[in-house]
Order: structure tokens, then C-alpha cells, then sequence
């Protein structure tokens, strides 16, 4: 299978290396093993040095591509009423659109009218809330504008972040965003954190703790300008967990509040870095 990108200026000065890997969804060591098997060529010029500096408007040619995408997995569901289904999101998946978990559960509840409410990037793991109607989905729009919907995320950063709490309020497409974040361990290697959003920006907690020096673990696009890519290499993806979400249901009135547990590459990510 054969893909082909153009680069742009935000790309601009990046490696080949870094850029398969981002572009691709693949590890930076994956990155080079594709390249050393002499399958990328630039302006249609084979190339094997992952420095290789790429330019604006170079033409990048991937002729036998190798992703790092997990297996298709059994999609969990953690909370479900007349309403509203929270599943328990696996990384790699998408959230919506087509081979997505909303598709996958449209398909196996036979839910023609199930939506995804939100979004959670496709390396992101945990909850998800889906409407069972368009009514209910609705509501739920509404309670997102109106910021009454908590949810809290598990992430392990790059470092040593040494405040107890602090939040990030750094402006994101020049529009406000506010993330708080608080230490629940940390040393030199990494820190793990729990970060809830105010704002729901994309790719908010990853580009505030990039912003502060800190980018998330295993995060192949932020995380690479720090350096952190070689470090990380072995970290499957992301290190962000939607750990629980809670709100109360428009239609009964009831307070809901869901939690889905740390899932094992977390885990092991942790002991690794002998976090707790």
C-alpha cells in the first residue's frame, strides 16, 4: 500500500524520522525501519537518512507502510440507561465516523441514531458518552456549552512537575482554554498527573503541557520538539486516560458519574517509570 504527503510549513525543517512517525501513527524506531528498508522516497528520490530535513512543499512517498495500529478490540460499555451509554474507549480507535467506536456499537446494539457527544483523540483511552437519541444528544450539547459536565483525565507527562497544583490557562487558536492540573507522583523521567479541562479545546492538555515544558509520554506530534520521542520510543502512544465523567441526566434529573480504570499499557508505563 502506497501514501503519499505533501509537507507544510508547520512541518517545515522536521526529520523524516519524525514526520513518518507522526504521520503515520508509528514509533520513531518504526519510523527509521521503514526508511532503512528504502521505501520512502522525497521528490520522488528514494531516501535512507532519518535526518533527512524536510521543506515546504516536499512530495513524501511511502511505498510499503507499516502501522503500529492495535487489533481490533471488544468495545466495553461501563454505564448505560434509557439515554446514554459511557463506553471505555481503547486507544487507536477513533471516537466517530466510519470504523469508529460510535460505528462499532451503532452496528452491535443496532442503534441506528447512537452519536458520540464528544470527542477523545484516537490515541486517548476511557470514557466516552454517546446519545441514544437525538433529543438526548442534544442536551448533552448544551450541557457541554454550559461547562456542567466534569470530567477528569489520568496523564503521564515528561519530567519532574513539582507543584503540588497549578492550572494552564494559555490561549489555544487564540481562543481561551483552562486546564488544571495535580501531581499524584513524579521524578526526573515523568510525572503522573491528573488534569481536568474547563475548555474543550483540541488537543488542549497536550498542547498546555507542552506549553510548560512537560509534554505527555508517548505523544509523537507535541512531544517531539523536546526531545522526548527518543526517550519514549517504547511508549505504545499518548498517555492520556479519560478516567471518569459525571453530569446529571437531563431527562431524570439523576447525578451520573462514571469512572473507567487505568488500562494496562498505562499501567506498565507507570511501573516503568516506577511512578505510582
Amino acid at each position: 500500500m502506497k501514501k503519499s504527503f505533501t509537507v507544510r510549513i508547520a512541518d517545515k525543517g522536521k526529520s523524516l524520522q519524525d514526520f513518518l512517525a507522526v504521520h503515520l501513527n508509528l514509533s520513531r524506531r518504526k519510523a527509521k525501519e521503514l526508511i532503512d528498508s528504502r521505501d520512502v522516497l522525497v521528490n520522488r528520490r528514494r531516501v535512507w537518512m532519518a535526518r533527512h530535513p524536510l521543506e515546504k512543499d516536499d512530495i513524501v512517498e511511502v511505498l510499503n507502510i507499516k502501522s503500529d495500529a492495535p487489533a481490533k478490540t471488544e468495545v466495553k460499555i461501563l454505564y448505560q440507561d434509557d439515554d446514554f451509554i459511557v463506553a471505555d474507549k481503547p486507544a487507536g480507535m477513533l471516537s466517530n465516523d466510519e470504523d469508529s467506536l460510535e460505528s462499532s456499537l451503532r452496528a452491535k446494539l443496532n442503534m441506528p441514531e447512537l452519536q458520540a457527544v464528544h470527542r477523545l483523540d484516537r490515541d486517548t483511552s476511557g470514557c466516552l458518552l454517546l446519545a441514544k437519541n437525538q433529543k438526548a444528544f442534544m442536551e448533552m450539547v448544551d450541557l457541554f456549552k454550559k461547562k456542567s459536565i466534569k470530567k477528569i483525565y489520568h496523564v503521564i507527562a515528561a519530567g519532574n512537575i513539582e507543584k503540588e497544583e497549578q492550572q494552564i490557562s494559555f490561549k489555544i487558536d487564540d481562543e481561551h482554554a483552562l486546564t488544571r492540573i495535580r501531581r499524584l507522583d513524579g521524578n526526573s523521567k515523568g510525572t503522573h498527573l491528573v488534569a481536568m479541562i474547563e475548555t474543550g479545546r483540541t488537543h488542549q492538555i497536550r498542547k498546555h503541557l507542552d506549553i510548560i515544558n512537560h509534554p505527555v509520554l508517548g505523544d509523537r506530534q507535541y512531544g517531539m520538539r523536546f526531545g522526548v520521542a527518543e526517550f519514549a520510543d517504547n511508549i505504545p502512544r499518548q498517555m492520556i486516560h479519560s478516567y471518569s465523567i459525571e453530569f446529571t441526566s437531563p431527562s431524570t434529573g439523576r447525578s451520573i458519574f462514571v469512572k473507567a480504570p487505568l488500562p494496562d499499557d498505562f499501567r506498565a508505563c507507570l511501573s516503568k517509570l516506577h511512578l505510582s
